[in-house]
C-alpha cells in the first residue's frame, strides 16, 4: 500500500495523464452519448438554486445531474489529492521561467499556485481585485462567449471535429501567449507587483 501511495504522489508523465483524459471523451460518448465540459456546470448549479424565470435556466437540468455528479467528484478527488495525496517535492519550474517569474517578484513555488499572487492577504488589494474579481468575471464572460471553457473545445470539441472549438482552441492560445509575453508585465507593475 505503501507504494502505491508513494506511487499515486508523484507526477505523472504526459504519456499516461495525457490518454488518460483524452480517453474520457469518447468514454462519455459511448456510454451515454455525453459530452465533457465543466463550465456548463454552472449554468446548471444556477438552473438548479435559483428558482427565476429566467429564460436562459428555464430547462430540464436534472438531465444534466451526471455532470453535477462529475464536478463534485472532481472537488472532492482535488479535496482528497491536496490534503493527503501532495507530493512533498518543490514543484520543479524551468530555470528561464524562474527567471521571468521572480523578474515579476514570483519566487515560492512550496505550492501549486504562487503565494505572492494566490493567498488571502492578497484577496482585498488591487492585485486581488486584478486577478481575482476582474480576471474572474473575465474568464466566465469568456467562458460564455465562446461557448464553452478550454477543456470542453480543446478536449471535446476538437475531438469531435467542431470547427468553432479548434478556433476557439486557436484563441485561447493566442490570448495566453499575448498575456504572457505582452501584458503581464505592465498589469504586474500597475497592481505594484
Amino acid at each position: 500500500m505503501e507504494q502505491f501511495i508513494d506511487w499515486i504522489t508523484q507526477p505523472w508523465p504526459w504519456w499516461v495523464a495525457g490518454p488518460l483524459i483524452g480517453l474520457t471523451v469518447p468514454v462519455l460518448l459511448i456510454i451515454g452519448n455525453k459530452t465533457f465540459g465543466i463550465s456548463s456546470s454552472l449554468r446548471h448549479t444556477c438552473a438548479m438554486c435559483v428558482p427565476a424565470n429566467i429564460p436562459f435556466f428555464k430547462y430540464d437540468w436534472k438531465k444534466e445531474i451526471w455532470n453535477m455528479i462529475f464536478v463534485l467528484g472532481i472537488l472532492i478527488g482535488g479535496f482528497i489529492a491536496t490534503t493527503f495525496l501532495a507530493n512533498p517535492d518543490t514543484i520543479v519550474v524551468a530555470e528561464a521561467t524562474q527567471q521571468d517569474l521572480a523578474a515579476l517578484g514570483i519566487t515560492d513555488y512550496s505550492k501549486l499556485l504562487p503565494a505572492e499572487i494566490f493567498s488571502w492577504e492578497n484577496l482585498f488589494t488591487a492585485k486581488g481585485l486584478l486577478f481575482f474579481v476582474i480576471g474572474g468575471f473575465l474568464v466566465g464572460f469568456g467562458t460564455r462567449y465562446a461557448g464553452g471553457c478550454t477543456s470542453g473545445h480543446a478536449i471535446m470539441g476538437i475531438s469531435s471535429l467542431q470547427w468553432p472549438s479548434v478556433v476557439a482552441t486557436i484563441f485561447f492560445m493566442v490570448g495566453g501567449f499575448l498575456m504572457t509575453h505582452v501584458f503581464l508585465g505592465p498589469l504586474m507593475s500597475l497592481v505594484g507587483f
